[in-house]
């Protein structure tokens, strides 16, 4: 079959310099929403297998420190399960270095849960990342294309007038280069499209399984960690940690903690 008879070949063969600029400028668009679909595609893969491989890991310990008392694992990077797991776990170290004692007051508590939730929020983060290259890529696709198209059909009408000859002959040339341009934007802005609709329900997915987890790690922390407070010691020390208009008094540091 002669390539040159069909009719995206005929039309790119006429295609006017504004539409050569408009097809080159979705071409580039496309190469760069290809490269996030296939990275994104790949992250996920990656994220998926390595949060199974963790949760085996988690499941199979003895207690909620022991994978962090290994330090980084090399073989759970690029989890965002892990991810979560291990800033928390620094977090709860932290506060436990800090009060001296293997569990931790309320407001100690409340700073590991700051902490669950910082990392958390920067795991949905990284995995949302590039999606809006692909939204842009569906939105403004068909828009360029359109472009392209009008200026062709605007310049074709316009060499018809200067011709004063308005026969078939004289008018497919522009009219076919013209509409190749809004082709282009539409094979920019379908396959996005349909990546876009998968990516964001795999990535769903994987942030609320990420919720789940961190809730659970939550529960284990308070269950495992949190210093408990009984009776009248309990609102003595809440009476004296608040000054009268209700704000909490800051403690002294000790001249131990301040080195004098």
């Amino acid at each position: 079959m002669d390539m040159s008879s069909g009719g995206v070949a005929f039309a790119l063969n006429h295609a006017t310099l504004e539409g050569k600029i408009t097809i080159s400028t979705l071409l580039l668009f496309s190469l760069v929403s290809w490269t996030v679909i296939i990275n994104k595609f790949r992250q996920l893969s990656k994220a998926k297998k390595r949060n199974g491989l963790f949760l085996g890991y988690y499941s199979k310990s003895k207690g909620p420190l022991v994978i962090f008392g290994k330090g980084p694992v090399k073989q759970l990077q690029g989890s965002p399960m892990y991810d979560v797991y291990y800033g928390g776990c620094e977090e709860l170290k932290a506060q436990q270095e800090k009060y001296g004692t293997e569990k931790i007051p309320h407001h100690g508590m409340s700073a590991v849960r700051i902490a669950l939730e910082r990392v958390l929020g920067e795991a949905a983060v990284g995995l949302e990342s590039g999606m809006i290259v692909l939204a842009t890529a569906i939105s403004g696709g068909p828009f360029i294309g359109l472009l392209g198209t009008v200026w062709g059909v605007m310049d074709t009408f316009a060499g018809i007038g200067r011709a004063q000859s308005a026969t078939l002959a004289t008018m497919a040339p522009g009219v076919a280069s013209a509409l190749i341009a809004t082709v282009a934007g539409l094979m920019v802005a379908i396959p996005s499209l349909f990546c876009y609709n998968f990516l964001v329900t795999k990535t769903k997915t994987l942030t609320m399984e990420l919720d789940n987890f961190a809730a659970h790690l939550e529960t284990v922390f308070m269950t495992d960690y949190l210093q408990e407070r009984k009776g009248a010691a309990a609102e003595t020390e809440d009476l004296e940690d608040y000054r009268p208009g209700g704000h909490r008094q800051e403690s002294e540091p000790s001249s131990a903690a301040t080195g004098h």
